[in-house]
């Protein structure tokens, strides 16, 4: 090949070469098995994610549970102390407004409850065992609030998140009503779990916060008196 053809091919070659697209180009740069492993090997972000999720709730079985029986500082405790309870968290259900506030709340415009969301592990305590403690924390007969908290803010109802929950939320009831253990029917709401909201952080753990406090306020409230009357001494 002469010098002035070898010239012309070599031109020819760079100008094609500019007018491809660039990722032609790149593609011509990269190894087909190379783009393969790339492309395969590599787990997306959600992927990953959904993963971690999936072995986290294997690894830990949870279910929630949710109960409305008055000031919701006196219910966390009966819940806490119980193997297999992961957490609880006093908050606001059953209303109607967004973010309501304790203030909103304790006034009775957003028609919510005060409640207690429990979070348990169902492989160590069955649902069965939370209704039992709920029952003994509260005055199922009240349908005016519970003990010195009256409004519809403080009146106590059982949240069913399963259909499971709810037959045996009925059943429970079924059984305290027919026990001749109350001097009345069973008044306490079942209803379907709705929107929770926390409520602010000094709720939280409050007996474990401020345990003269709850104390002065539970004893004055005659929550412990009135809870002897129904089910006895613990």
């Amino acid at each position: 090949m002469t010098t002035s053809a070898a010239l012309l091919t070599a031109l020819l070659s760079f100008a094609l070469l500019a007018v491809l697209p660039s990722g032609v180009r790149a593609a011509q740069r990269t190894p087909e098995s190379e783009t393969s492993q790339s492309e395969t090997s590599l787990p997306s972000a959600a992927a990953t994610a959904d993963n971690a999720e999936a072995i986290e709730k294997k690894e830990h079985p949870h279910a929630v549970a949710t109960f409305a029986g008055g000031c919701f500082w006196c219910l966390e405790p009966p819940f806490d102390v119980l193997d297999g309870v992961l957490e609880t968290t006093s908050g606001y259900t059953g209303g109607h407004a967004e973010n309501p506030t304790y203030q909103q709340v304790s006034a009775g415009i957003t028609g919510h409850m005060e409640a207690v969301r429990v979070l348990y592990d169902p492989d160590k305590v069955e649902y069965a065992t939370l209704l039992d403690i709920f029952w003994r924390n509260i005055d199922p007969l009240d349908p005016y609030g519970q003990f010195c908290d009256k409004g519809e803010q403080y009146r106590s109802a059982i949240f069913f998140h399963t259909e499971e929950q709810r037959a045996l939320a009925e059943s429970s009831i079924k059984k305290l009503n027919e026990s001749g253990k109350l001097t009345g029917p069973v008044v306490t709401e079942l209803l379907p779990a709705s929107r929770f909201w926390p409520a602010e952080e000094y709720h939280q753990d409050y007996p474990a916060k401020n345990p003269v406090r709850y104390k002065f306020y539970r004893y004055n409230c005659g929550r412990d008196r009135r809870l002897k009357e129904l089910w006895g001494t613990p």
